[in-house]
This record gives structure tokens, C-alpha cells and sequence, in this order.
């Protein structure tokens, strides 16, 4: 994306009003869903279906959910139950990517958006793979 932008967003410990006031004050036009579960009750005010109304209403923004996107449920699940470290899931991760053709794909699909915001689950304990995607776009 060259005179475009990416950034990350997380899901979690944030509220809705500091999570939608970063989308307006980046000019968000696009809310990137790359997360492989987003309708669980840990999901809170960023569930996939509250987003798909919430995005365009408080920003303008459009939301998409894209599992093209989000690591598979091994990878994911060795992560989250400390089975493998930050360093071999983001390369797991990349890896996944690479086989997927997402960089491609995501050009192809969303290189017209002038700031895509990568939602994705990091918190302070825990990184998320929208970093790693990030940085692969």
C-alpha cells in the first residue's frame, strides 16, 4: 500500500469510545477483521455483527470480517495455551500467509482503502498476528 496506510487496532482493553476515536482521528475507511473468532461473549462491544452496524455508523468506515486473514485454529491454539512463543507463531503465521497468497490477495481486495485498520486480538500480555500482518503489508 504505498500512499496508503495499515495500522493495528485490538479488541481488547480498550473502550468503545477510545476504539471508534482512533478510527476518526486515522481516517479509517476500512475496519479489517482479521481475527478467527469475533462473536463470542469475550468479544464484548467489537463482536463481528455489532461492528458490521457500529464501524460505519460512529466512523463512516466500512467493516469487513476476512478469515483469508487469521491463523488457523492449530497455530492459534498452540499460541494462546503457551505452547510456542511470539517469535514461532508470527513465523507460523507469515508462513500460513505466505501459502495463502494473502499479501496479493489483500492488495487485490482492499489496496484502494487509503487506511485499513487491522483489528486483531493483542493485549498487554499477549501480541496479536495483525502485527505481523502489518508488517508483511
Amino acid at each position: 500500500m504505498s500512499e496508503h496506510g495499515v495500522m493495528v487496532v485490538s479488541a481488547y482493553e480498550t473502550s468503545a469510545e477510545r476504539f471508534f476515536e482512533t478510527l476518526r482521528e486515522r481516517g479509517v475507511d476500512l475496519v479489517l477483521d482479521v481475527r478467527l473468532r469475533n462473536t463470542n461473549q469475550l468479544c464484548g462491544f467489537t463482536k463481528r455483527d455489532d461492528l458490521a452496524y457500529l464501524v460505519p455508523a460512529l466512523t463512516g468506515a466500512e467493516y469487513v470480517h476476512d478469515v483469508q486473514f487469521a491463523p488457523s485454529e492449530e497455530l492459534l491454539g498452540r499460541y494462546v495455551h503457551g505452547k510456542i512463543g511470539w517469535d514461532e507463531y508470527a513465523r507460523g503465521y507469515r508462513q500460513l500467509m505466505d501459502e495463502r497468497g494473502s499479501v496479493e490477495a489483500f492488495q487485490a481486495k482492499y489496496g484502494s482503502y487509503k487506511m485499513v485498520a487491522l483489528l486483531g486480538t493483542g493485549t498487554r500480555k499477549r501480541r496479536s498476528h495483525a502485527e505481523a500482518l502489518e508488517k508483511m503489508l
